[in-house]
This record gives C-alpha cells, sequence and structure tokens, in this order.
C-alpha cells in the first residue's frame, strides 16, 4: 500500500513538473515605427543598450546599425547588470566565460516606416592547453633550486578563442520590448 503511494506520489510530481515547464522565449522579431521619428529611435536604442551596460562601439546612421563591444556575461554574484535574461543564463556565466553583444538594425522598410530589430550573439570562451592559474601553482618546491619562470604567475599559455553560441532570444527580445516601450508603443 505504501509502495503504490509513493509510486503515485513520484509519478504526479513528474507530471506536474513537466506540465510546468516555463513556456519557450517569446520573440518579437522586430517592430516598426513611423520614419519621421528616426533620430527619436536611434537614441532611444542607444540609451536601452547604455541601461543594459553594452558599450557601443560602432554607430552608422547610413546602414542603419549600432554595433557593442562585446560584454561578458553576469554571475549569480552581479544582480545588478541586466545582461542576464534570467537565472539559467546567469548560472551558465557563473560556471563558463560567456560574452555577449548586441546588434540593433534601424532600416527603412516600407514607404514612410522604419523597421527597429536587435540581435544579441552570445559566445562560450575555448581556453587553449591548461591554464597555469589552478591553486598552488605559483608556489615553489623544496627539492628543486629556485627557478626564475614567472610564467605560472601570469597566467594561460595562450589568447583565449571565442566560439559562437548562437542567439540570445530572451535578451532580444527585452531588449526590443525596452526601446518599444521608450517609444511608446
Amino acid at each position: 500500500m505504501r509502495l503504490s503511494l509513493a509510486a503515485s506520489l513520484l509519478a504526479m510530481s513528474v507530471a506536474v513538473g513537466c506540465a510546468i515547464t516555463p513556456p519557450p522565449p517569446r520573440v518579437m522579431g522586430s517592430f516598426q515605427v513611423a520614419a519621421q521619428h528616426r533620430d527619436v529611435v536611434w537614441e532611444q536604442a542607444v540609451e536601452v543598450l547604455n541601461q543594459y551596460h553594452f558599450l557601443v562601439a560602432r554607430e552608422s546612421k547610413l546602414e542603419g546599425l549600432i554595433e557593442t563591444e562585446y560584454r561578458a556575461g553576469a554571475n549569480v554574484l552581479e544582480p545588478w547588470h541586466p545582461d542576464a535574461p534570467n537565472f539559467e543564463s546567469r548560472m551558465e556565466s557563473s560556471l563558463q566565460s560567456i560574452r555577449r553583444r548586441a546588434i540593433v538594425s534601424i532600416q527603412s522598410s516600407e514607404p514612410g516606416l522604419l523597421k527597429v530589430a536587435v540581435r544579441v550573439e552570445k559566445e562560450i570562451e575555448d581556453v587553449p592547453g591548461l591554464a597555469a592559474n589552478y591553486e598552488g601553482g605559483a608556489t615553489f618546491s623544496d627539492s628543486q633550486p629556485l627557478q626564475r619562470d614567472l610564467t605560472q604567475v601570469l597566467g594561460q599559455s595562450g589568447p583565449s578563442q571565442w566560439l559562437p553560441l548562437g542567439r540570445d532570444l530572451e535578451l532580444e527580445s527585452q531588449i526590443l520590448g525596452s526601446i518599444r516601450a521608450r517609444l511608446g508603443r
């Protein structure tokens, strides 16, 4: 009797857990705004990127692009950084080096309309070889003569490589929603 009760409780908890999984991220993609407000849209997009702590690397009104520098992802101990849209992103950035950059596109779409779109690229760090920054890596051994090799103190042996992880759809949606809210749409 107790075994069947425990089995049924376990089955119900698994079924309920599957039923309350979060919905997939809602991606707005883009929105349109009147073309006569191009400068206002541009300034609001830059302000939203600053609000998310992205530094603008390049702006080109002729191309209709605002590109940011890469920014290290916020971890669990940095709740004041809004560039990690959820707890999973914060945990990922806590356990692995993640960086993101945002690209805002403001292009003419139809006569009299502008299309505002956001793309956030996400990358993961790939350290070549072993990093020498393990605990005890810079200590000296008593059994060997002292060597003045400071490479153990200086860190990793070569530059990091970054592997693309694709787009961060949730952060794209948040940034686009913030721009849209600032424009009162």
